[in-house]
């Protein structure tokens, strides 16, 4: 497939005009590989490095691993989409750093070309980050909210299981590994509200979650080491807001799964490569 056809199709299907992100502002360490696009609005072809495209990988971040993975397995002439442009580690300040150099210049020699969607993956769609966490934790999708530069990041969603310990379980098992949970409301799941926001929302959607009625709020990073988290943990406590916190790559990574599907369905062969969770967003 011819790399620009590609790119309209993605265009068409997930980006609108109201959308918008800022990634490059922090990206200057690399901006000599960044589409004259990106540097524009942030999403999109990243590194415009491929004319035509045999296959497709998708990641959450562009860690080295990831980036490991495909220079292993001698690819070429293929297109890695993310989620996130750069890497995430919270343990670092800012906690979003760029892709390694390195990996950029073997890309570019093998004809790789990266594309990202951010807020357009986010939004509410069936590959959205939130559909698809709250799909893997079997709830049941009431409606979109978190409006988030012009998209709509969460969803309010209930659950059939009794308590939130029982929540906490199943989130587990479809992360595969231990979750965090803070108790600030009843342990009690009858008729209560799920609000979710796949990723790292915590910090600027929790007065929403309290306005859209949810007692409980589902989302990735729920650590209180960045400050505005430790605020949204003091308000969450105020309003009796349960917290349980799955990581950034864990609760993101089930959207990236899907898009396998979508390149499956335009004629390419995919695959997903998995990273590893940072268990320090917990």
């Amino acid at each position: 497939m011819h790399a620009q056809d590609l790119y309209a199709q993605l265009e068409k299907d997930f980006i609108t005009k109201d959308m918008s992100d800022e990634w490059a502002e922090y990206m200057e360490d690399v901006k000599m590989y960044l589409s004259e696009n990106f540097k524009t609005r942030s999403m999109g072809v990243v590194c415009d490095f491929a004319k035509n495209i045999t296959c497709a990988y998708t990641a959450v971040f562009p860690s080295d691993r990831v980036m490991q993975y495909m220079i292993d397995r001698d690819v070429s002439d293929a297109v890695l989409f993310l989620h996130h442009p750069e890497i995430w580690d919270v343990r670092h300040m800012p906690p979003f750093y760029n892709i390694n150099s390195f990996f950029l210049d073997i890309f570019r020699e093998r004809n790789i070309a990266i594309y990202n969607l951010h807020v357009p993956l986010d939004q509410f769609n069936p590959y959205g980050t939130s559909v698809n966490l709250a799909n893997a934790l079997d709830l049941t999708i009431e409606r979109p909210f978190a409006p988030y530069l012009g998209a709509m990041a969460g969803v309010i969603a209930t659950s059939n299981v009794q308590t939130i310990e029982e929540l906490q379980k199943n989130f587990a098992h479809a992360v595969g590994h231990d979750v965090a949970l803070y108790t600030y409301g009843d342990k009690d799941m009858h008729e209560q509200k799920i609000a979710l926001v796949a990723g790292g929302g915590l910090g600027e959607t929790i007065g929403e979650v309290y306005e859209a009625g949810a007692t409980i709020f589902v989302t990735g990073v729920s650590s209180v080491i960045l400050p505005e988290y430790q605020k949204a943990h003091d308000f969450a406590k105020e309003k009796k807001i349960s917290i349980l916190g799955g990581t950034h790559y864990s609760t993101e990574k089930f959207a990236c799964q899907k898009m396998v599907a979508y390149f499956t369905e335009k004629g390419l062969s995919a695959e997903f490569i998995a990273d590893d969770p940072l268990m320090e967003d917990l």
